[in-house]
C-alpha cells in the first residue's frame, strides 16, 4: 500500500486558509443527531462534502485507506476536571466515523498511541466507544479499531513504575531520519541534553543527536491516504496550547523518540525552567537515575529524594517544575512540527518526497475545551464550539485566538507559518479566512465564547495571554 500520486493530492491544500466553526451545543449528550449535523455544516462550508458523499465526499475517493487520530491522552484526568476536558469527546468521534462511512473508503481506523502509563481499555470504556465500534464494525467491515500505537507501556505498583517493551513488532512502524533538516537540530548539541518525562535519558541520546533526529511513526498513518485529526482544544503545560499540530505527537511508537525539553536552564543551554536553580539541578540528576535503574529499591528511594527537592523547589516559590512547563520550552514546538512535515510529505518506505502524499484535515472538538494544567488535568472549558480545516497551523492559530492567547506568543503557532523546505502552509497567519457558521468573519472581528478573564492558564504560559487592551484594538 503507498499514499496517493500528486494527482489526487494537490499541492493547493497548502494554500487552503479557510477554517470552519460552528457553534453546536453545551453538552455532548444534546444527541448524536446534533453532533452529526454540525460535521456536515463544517464540510460544507469548506467544500469537502458531496450529495451521497457526505462531509467528506470530495476528500475521500473510492478505495482510500481513511485514518482517523483523535486525543487519546489517558484513561483519566489526573486532577479534579473529570473526563470531558480530557480527550476527544467519543460521541464527537463517532460522528466523524459515520460521515466516512457513506463515502467510498476502504478502511477506516481509528488509533492513537497514549501516555505509556494510560490503560487503553479503561480509556476506550470511558469514552464509550468500545461498544459502539463493536457494533460498527459488524455492520461495516471497513471500520477497524480502536489501534493502540504504543511500542510500550507501564504501570505503577507502590509508586514503583514497571514496564512492557515491544508490545508492537517494529514492522508496523516506518522510522525516519530528519538529519540536519529537523525543527530540532538548531537546539542540539552533543552533551545530550533532550529529556521526556520518565524515560531513560540514554535512550533519549540514541535517537536524538546532532544531524540524526529519528521518529517511529505508526505504519497505520504512513499507509493512509486521508488523515481526519481530531483533536481536543486544550491548554498544555509545555507547549501553551494542543489541538491539531501537537495531537500528531500519538502517531510515534515509543516516546524516546519524542524530546520535550533540554535540560537546565536557558543559561546553561537548556530550556526546563527559566532561572538557573542548585536546587532544580539536582532534581533534574535524581530523575535521570530514577528513570534508568530498574531495582525496585534504588526507584523507592530515588522517589523520595525527588520529592524532597520538589517540596524545596515549592517552598522557593516554583510554579513551573522541571518538564519543560513554561513558555521558554523551545524543544516541543520543534518536535510536534516534525511529525506534522512527515504526516504531510513522508512516504511509507521511511523517505520524505518534496510535495503532500496524503490529505491531511482537521476537526476539533472544543464543545468542553480544557484549561488550566493540561493536557494530563485539564478542567472543563465549555465553549460549544466544533473547528474545522485543511491546515493545522491555521486551525491551531483560531484555537489559540479562542482560548484568548496572542498566537505569536505561542512557540508552536508562529513556527508553524515559517517557510522551511517542506512547508507546512504557504500562507500568511494574517490570511486565514475564519467562516463563522456560514459567514465570513475576520480574525480580529471573531468572538470567542469565554472570555481570557474566565480562563485558567497555566502558570508557565501566562505571560502568552493576549491583553484585554490588545484584544479590543483589533
Amino acid at each position: 500500500m503507498t499514499a496517493r500520486g500528486s494527482a489526487f493530492v494537490s499541492p493547493a491544500l497548502l494554500d487552503d486558509s479557510r477554517i470552519a466553526m460552528t457553534r453546536v451545543i453545551s453538552r455532548y449528550e444534546e444527541g448524536d443527531a446534533l453532533l452529526d449535523d454540525a460535521v456536515g455544516r463544517l464540510g460544507a462550508m469548506l467544500g469537502w462534502a458531496t450529495d451521497g458523499g457526505g462531509a467528506f465526499g470530495r476528500l475521500v475517493q473510492r478505495g482510500d485507506r481513511v485514518l482517523v487520530k483523535p486525543n487519546w491522552v489517558l484513561h483519566r484526568n489526573v486532577g479534579s476536571g473529570g473526563f470531558e476536558p480530557l480527550v476527544t469527546h467519543g460521541r464527537v468521534l463517532r460522528s466523524i466515523i459515520r460521515a466516512l462511512q457513506v463515502t467510498g473508503a476502504g478502511r477506516i481506523t481509528i488509533g492513537d498511541a497514549p501516555v505509556q502509563g494510560c490503560d487503553f481499555e479503561a480509556l476506550i470504556h470511558a469514552s464509550d466507544l468500545g461498544e459502539w465500534l463493536k457494533h460498527a464494525q459488524r455492520q461495516d467491515e471497513r471500520v477497524h479499531g480502536p489501534v493502540d500505537f504504543r511500542r510500550t507501556v507501564s504501570s505503577t505498583a507502590g509508586g514503583v513504575r514497571q514496564s512492557k517493551e515491544n508490545v508492537r513488532s517494529l514492522d508496523q512502524y516506518v522510522l525516519f531520519d530528519l538529519g540536519a533538516d529537523s525543527y530540532l537540530e538548531p537546539v542540539t548539541s552533543p552533551g545530550g541534553k533532550f529529556r521526556v518525562t520518565m524515560y531513560p535519558p540514554a535512550l533519549m541520546s540514541r535517537t536524538h543527536a546532532p544531524g540524526r533526529h529519528q521518529y517511529l511513526v505508526a505504519r497505520e498513518v504512513m499507509e493512509a491516504n486521508v488523515i481526519i485529526n481530531a483533536p481536543k482544544l486544550k491548554t498544555h503545560k509545555k507547549a501553551g496550547v494542543t489541538c491539531a499540530l501537537k495531537n500528531l505527537v500519538g502517531i510515534n511508537g515509543n516516546k524516546e523518540y519524542l524530546p520535550h525539553h533540554r535540560i537546565g536552564s536557558p543559561a546553561s543551554g537548556g530550556d526546563c525552567y527559566p532561572e538557573e536553580s542548585s536546587v532544580k539541578r539536582m532534581l533534574e540528576q535524581v530523575l535521570d537515575v530514577q528513570n534508568t535503574v530498574r531495582a525496585t529499591a534504588a526507584q523507592t528511594v530515588l522517589r523520595t529524594v525527588a520529592r524532597v527537592l520538589q517540596g524545596v523547589a515549592h517552598r522557593l516559590g516554583d510554579e513551573v517544575g522541571v518538564e519543560g512547563a513554561w513558555s521558554g520550552n523551545d524543544t516541543v514546538w520543534r518536535m510536534c512540527l516534525d511529525l506534522n512535515r512527515i504526516v504531510l510529505y513522508g512516504r511509507a518506505d521511511g523517505t520524505i518526497a518534496s510535495a503532500p502524499q496524503r490529505q491531511v484535515v482537521s476537526m476539533v472538538d472544543a464543545i468542553v475545551a480544557g484549561q488550566g494544567d493540561g493536557p494530563l488535568a485539564p478542567d472543563p472549558l465549555e465553549m460549544g464550539v466544533l473547528l474545522a480545516g485543511a491546515s493545522s497551523a491555521a486551525i491551531d492559530w483560531v484555537g489559540s485566538l479562542l482560548l484568548g492567547y496572542d498566537p505569536m506568543l505561542i512557540p508552536i503557532t508562529r513556527g508553524a507559518f515559517v517557510p522551511n523546505v517542506w512547508p507546512l502552509v504557504r500562507f500568511d497567519a494574517d490570511a486565514i479566512d475564519l467562516i463563522d457558521d456560514g459567514e465570513r468573519t475576520p480574525l480580529s472581528a471573531m468572538t470567542s465564547p469565554v472570555s481570557p478573564r474566565e480562563i485558567t492558564y497555566p502558570a508557565g504560559w501566562r505571560a502568552a495571554v493576549k491583553r484585554e487592551d490588545e484584544a479590543a484594538s483589533r
